[in-house]
């Protein structure tokens, strides 16, 4: 499925991505006119650094050992050691001497502020190639944090990485949504890599709400017919989505591309005339017969058959019309003027069909966020689809006509693309 292969298949190629940061670095320090090296620390540093050109990287770093070991060192001395160390470290591998030097260096008055930012990205970089995670969050962490609105945005990637490769999936969330935000704020779009990460986050921590969140971005931005199907799996599987929504949420799916079935097109289709409106069965029908889904098999008959009631049934709601106007609006509740309104829209009588919807509304329905998306759906059938997205955006509901409006809303702005 889906969310089990592609999310799955993009975050690794995620967390492959290499993030080219220097772990070997030019050690520079502040020089004052009192620094010198004594002979006891001079000397196995000198053979260091023999050692180190020669890549013999166990004798460096023994020499760099004797050198530290030496007491009584001034300040100069410590840093020069730690200077060496480094270098040796980063050239050999050797993940906890080089974090251990650049602690040093890094709290060192000597190493000038830029200089002090490179290492802790060496630090964070060294620590994640050797998979110490942990080490890896310190250090870029603290990297973040100095370097401020300047940092280099690699290094959120690289904290997003280690918090998810450590399964703190809640941490490599927040960071990764900070990132995102940040692009969006900056008006930049997100990539498609960062927003299908952020899906496989949520899905880790089983949040559903914030996953659905992530795939309305991702349907928003790289409009696909895979994350619809997905958007819409989860909407469907929500609990709280009551009877009389299945029928918007099959249109829905429709609009999509992502409704594939004759059995759902005729579910949907008879739904409609259910409803008393079987001009909108008409032309699901109709939809169903174009892209294909139906009219094959041996299902095509009964189709054809259901086509035809559904148009002559169309025909007689239109010639009764004008008195089924009248009727609604004078009637006390909302359904004949919603029903008879929606018909008209259909039926090329755009504006009084809507003027006949607004005064149903205006009766109290049994259920208003269900009617107000039944208006916005039909001022989107009837070409206004800018007054549509209006509507839609109006709709406040925790039982799911939410949701829909907001989809609804996302599909005028962003036609589904035929891309996987």
């Amino acid at each position: 499925m889906f969310r089990n292969q592609r999310t799955a298949f993009l975050t690794s190629a995620f967390l492959a991505v290499s993030v080219a940061i220097p772990v070997s670095l030019p050690l520079v320090g502040v020089a004052y006119a009192d620094d010198t090296l004594s002979v006891k620390v001079g000397t196995p540093l000198q053979a260091a650094q023999t050692a180190l050109a020669a890549k013999n990287y166990g004798k460096a770093m023994a020499s760099v050992d004797a050198a530290d070991a030496v007491s009584g060192k001034s300040d100069y001395e410590t840093y020069t050691v730690a200077q060496m160390r480094a270098a040796v470290a980063a050239q050999s591998n050797d993940v906890p001497a080089a974090i251990k030097a650049y602690d040093v260096l890094i709290a060192s008055s000597r190493t000038p502020g830029s200089a002090k930012l490179q290492m802790m990205m060496a630090q964070a970089s060294l620590a994640y190639q050797a998979k110490n995670y942990a080490a890896t969050v310190k250090a870029t962490e603290a990297y973040l944090k100095a370097a401020g609105p300047k940092a280099d945005p690699k290094m959120q990637t690289v904290l997003v990485q280690a918090y998810y490769q450590q399964k703190d999936f809640a941490n490599a969330a927040r960071v990764q949504k900070e990132q995102i935000d940040a692009e969006i704020k900056a008006g930049r779009i997100p990539s498609e890599n960062q927003l299908q990460f952020l899906v496989a986050c949520y899905r880790e921590l089983k949040d559903a709400d914030q996953q659905t969140h992530a795939f309305v971005l991702l349907a928003k931005y790289y409009s696909k017919p895979d994350y619809w199907a997905a958007l819409i799996h989860n909407l469907a599987a929500n609990p709280k989505l009551p009877a009389s929504l299945q029928f918007n949420l099959l249109r829905l799916r429709a609009a999509t591309g992502t409704l594939t079935s004759p059995d759902d097109y005729i579910d949907m289709a008879e739904r409609a005339m259910e409803a008393g409106q079987p001009q909108l069965a008409v032309n699901l029908l109709n939809q169903g017969f174009s892209n294909g889904v139906l009219g094959k098999g041996t299902g095509a008959a009964r189709e054809a058959k259901l086509r035809a009631m559904a148009v002559s049934r169309a025909a007689d709601t239109k010639a009764a019309l004008a008195g089924d106007a009248s009727a609604a609006a004078t009637a006390p509740t909302a359904g004949p003027a919603l029903t008879t309104g929606y018909n008209m829209v259909l039926a090329g009588q755009v504006p009084a069909g809507l003027a006949l919807m607004k005064q149903g509304l205006a009766k109290k329905p049994r259920f208003p966020d269900v009617a107000l998306l039944d208006y916005g759906m039909a001022q989107m059938d009837g070409g206004l689809k800018k007054d549509a997205a209006q509507t839609f955006n109006t709709v406040k509901s925790d039982n799911g006509s939410q949701d829909l409006a907001q989809l609804w809303e996302l599909l005028i702005s962003r036609p589904v693309t035929s891309g996987k």
